[in-house]
């Protein structure tokens, strides 16, 4: 079972498609077999690699519980849960899904002051970002939807979403994805299951150790400006040990109107693309949702509110591609993140 249409979208979150570098490491080992699946959904492509107790694929039970929080989490699902709550529907409930997502979402908007904002829709959208691909934004049309933006419009009560307007609507692509992981992660764990890697679009969550008996080695990509992603360098190797890592940047999703390119990011207080010397953001957290979100929100705050809030918090670690003021490469790693770096 594979579902391929048009589902969760990805445009505030940068495909950056992850090199797994451990993936093909298994086929020579004396261990127990590591079982590989690998396919398409949300729009992107996905890898689960695991080592079951008794060897059995469980391919079909991961897509079915995903196809569970595609009917909740789906943009581009008419009759999906934030669909319907988007259209105003009052019947619509919240489902277990969508209430962790949205109530996750809300502590971080809360953490970064508005960086991180499901309710920016109106104006992703007005880009050409997302589930409606219309970018015709100037000014005075993002300066009319910014009545639309704002965490505090929203609220969750008895299972339904409550809004101060009703023109509010949720996009939570910078999040679902890495949510997507979890879940996958979740299933996987509930057979037994100790040693494993999912990969959802790039983002990813490990547990254990490879069919090497290695912890799982990550790739992070250096920031080529290349949208066909022919031309791919490694920045840095990272050995994930029972963590999750997500990756935003703003080299390779953009679009090109009048020789001007328009980052994929979008800040929720101006309604703009971000613009900073931030190349990129790698977050290393327990659980794939919370790193997937602080990723976007740091691209959204530059480097140095990235630097100053990361340092305070004390469930995620950070490694930042920036740019200086001569045009080249800089970086900087929480310690961490710099332990957790391996020799490529």
């Amino acid at each position: 079972m594979i579902f391929v249409a048009k589902t969760i979208p990805t445009m505030k979150k940068q495909n950056i498609l992850l090199i797994i570098v451990s993936l093909f490491l298994f086929s020579c080992s004396n261990q127990s077999e590591y079982i590989k699946n690998q396919g398409f959904i949300f729009g992107t492509s996905y890898s689960f690699i695991y080592e079951h107790p008794s060897g059995k694929n469980i391919q079909d039970d991961i897509l079915a519980e995903l196809k569970v929080f595609n009917n909740s989490l789906s943009n581009y699902d008419p009759n999906s849960i934030i669909s319907r709550i988007n259209n105003n529907d009052r019947e619509v409930t919240c489902d277990t899904y969508f209430e962790q997502c949205f109530l996750r979402s809300q502590e971080i908007a809360a953490i970064t002051n508005g960086a991180f904002d499901i309710t920016v829709a109106p104006v992703v959208n007005a880009w050409g970002f997302g589930f409606d691909e219309s970018t015709h934004a100037d000014s005075a049309k993002i300066d009319s939807l910014m009545l639309f933006v704002g965490y505090h419009k929203i609220r969750l009560e008895n299972h339904k979403i409550i809004k101060e307007i009703q023109g509010i609507k949720l996009d939570v692509s910078a999040i679902a994805k890495g949510f997507g992981v979890d879940v996958a992660a979740k299933v996987i764990e509930a057979h037994g299951v100790n040693n494993y890697m999912v990969e959802i679009g790039g983002e990813v969550r490990a547990r254990g150790k490879n069919a090497k008996g290695k912890y799982w080695r990550i790739g992070i990509d250096k920031p080529i400006e290349d949208k066909e992603l022919s031309n791919r360098e490694l920045q840095e190797v990272v050995g994930l040990k029972n963590k999750s890592l997500a990756t935003s940047g703003n080299y390779r999703q953009y679009y090109e109107k009048a020789g001007v390119k328009y980052s994929h990011t979008i800040n929720p207080k101006t309604g703009f693309p971000a613009r900073s010397n931030l190349l990129s953001a790698s977050v290393l957290a327990d659980d794939c949702m919370t790193a997937d979100a602080f990723a976007t929100a740091f691209m959204v705050m530059g480097l140095e509110k990235s630097i100053e809030l990361s340092e305070k918090l004390d469930f995620i670690d950070v490694y930042l591609i920036y740019s200086d003021s001569s045009q080249e490469f800089n970086t900087y790693a929480s310690n961490n993140f710099k332990r957790a770096i391996t020799p490529q």
